[in-house]
């Protein structure tokens, strides 16, 4: 899905993921991987934008609402979702379908958000209208009810047991938005003064009480030098051991149950160094060890 972003070619992020050879490389690690294949996604240019504060509202819940069911299913069956897109508002229908199977379980879930940007505008802060600018509002119940009950109306998450990770680009409307619900935050600034040892650490303690544990990967996280092939570039991100420090560390604390990882663009890349560096995050995120 592209539909929630401002530029095109991030639809095609999965199959550059998969041409990387996602499949293959964790299978080697002693995985048995299924790929259920893509969810159709209509294209922009076969749709009118209804609300250029909510652009392509109707594809967007559609899509999201198969994705939460397909997502709930998957852990119904003892399985490990992965999720790869496309850009971050698919993490609408993602965090739905975990939040709906933790409800039914009466489990709690936290979610670990690693991002450049807080992804906490609503159609009233949003400088652009884009919904991947949304996702984590949405998850904590803020925003447009289209999108706040997909996957059922409820709360999706506790802000308390959220943590933001390499964040570095916030507007202004998010700032208030990330105070007021009390969200936990690490910062770049923060990697930078503390290193990511001890990050990641803290943000692991901070959701130490929650059964479920998402992550949801931006490759904006990164540095754009390690991967270019983001719509929304922001200098100054996380460099190539510090983003796999993090999948080790939870890779090793065996409390991550789900994973997605978005905003690959291979239009904006360099001959699929974006993608093929998003794979090597997941073989770290499942095991994979130097030595």
């Amino acid at each position: 899905m592209d539909l929630g972003a401002g530029r095109r070619g991030v639809d095609m992020g999965p199959s550059a993921i998969r041409i990387a050879g996602i499949t293959e490389k964790l299978s080697a690690l002693g995985h048995t991987v299924t790929d259920e294949g893509d969810i159709q996604v209509k294209a922009p240019e076969t749709q009118r934008i209804k609300d250029p504060r909510l652009k392509y509202l109707p594809e967007i819940v559609r899509a999201c609402t198969l994705l939460a069911s397909k997502i709930e299913k998957s852990l119904d069956t003892g399985d490990f979702p992965l999720v790869i897109g496309g850009d971050h508002s698919i993490a609408i229908g993602t965090i739905a379908g975990i939040a709906s199977f933790c409800r039914k379980k009466n489990k709690t879930l936290g979610v670990l958000w690693v991002d450049a940007h807080g992804d906490m505008n609503t159609a009233e802060t949003s400088p652009s209208g884009n919904i991947h600018g949304m996702p984590l509002a949405v998850s904590v119940g803020l925003g447009a009810l289209e999108l706040t009950s997909v996957g059922g109306d409820f709360r999706k998450v506790d802000p308390k047991n959220i943590v933001m990770i390499a964040i570095r680009d916030l507007d202004e409307g998010e700032k208030s938005a990330i105070k007021k619900n009390g969200l936990n935050i690490f910062t770049m600034e923060d990697i930078d003064k503390h290193g990511m040892a001890v990050v990641i650490t803290k943000a692991l303690r901070k959701l130490r009480a929650v059964d479920y544990l998402h992550v949801s990967f931006d490759l904006d996280a990164m540095d754009p030098q390690v991967a270019p092939g983001v719509g929304t570039p922001v200098k100054g991100g996380l460099d190539y051991r510090e983003a796999h420090l993090i999948m080790e560390t939870l890779a090793e604390s065996k409390r991550m149950t789900s994973l997605e990882i978005v905003e690959a663009n291979p239009i904006l890349d360099n001959r699929n160094q974006s993608a093929e560096f998003a794979v090597e995050l997941v073989q770290s995120g499942f095991g994979k060890k130097i030595i």
